[in-house]
């Protein structure tokens, strides 16, 4: 049986599966009563290297576009989900490690977190559930991500979050 979680840590992607993750989530902070942070890790926005004269394409986005479309999602997510501003996380480094760090900075009792179910060399490879599992020394609640998703689920639309069941 699960224990009683008292601080609940969102580990978010904005893949086009993660409202199921988010609904799971939302609904074990409200059958706990308790607080849910939120966090998103940036690891892949390319980012000039000016010390080497690495030119970014004019015609792509610029990182800092690409930051703050990242920023601007998590906002929405957590603005819906009702997460106080102090207990949102926009990091950049390694998605597992930087899961671990604040979550143990902020003494959370259970990280969610979605996981593709891999099989085969890429269960070898790891993923970043699979990291947040072993290295993580609060619970961790890995939520399988569905295959099929629906226009209608998307992150950004306004029923994004929808009804907890599912």
């Amino acid at each position: 049986m699960i224990g009683s979680y008292r601080h609940i840590l969102l580990a978010v992607d904005f893949s086009e599966h993660g409202n199921h993750v988010i609904r799971k989530a939302r609904y074990l902070a409200e059958t706990f009563q308790a607080k849910l942070s939120i966090i998103h890790v940036l690891d892949n926005i390319p980012m000039p290297d000016m010390a080497y004269g690495t030119i970014v394409p004019l015609e792509e986005y610029s990182a800092y576009e690409l930051l703050e479309a990242e920023k601007k999602k998590l906002e929405q997510v957590a603005d819906r989900l009702g997460v106080d501003v102090r207990q949102r996380w926009l990091v950049w480094g390694v998605p597992a490690q930087e899961i671990v760090r604040v979550a143990e900075q902020e003494q959370v009792d259970l990280i969610v977190v979605g996981s593709h179910g891999r099989h085969g060399l890429a269960l070898l490879l790891g993923s970043t559930a699979n990291s947040v599992l072993h290295h993580a020394k609060c619970d961790v609640i890995a939520i399988r991500l569905q295959d099929e998703v629906t226009s209608e689920e998307s992150i950004l639309e306004g029923s994004a979050l929808g009804p907890l069941a599912s």
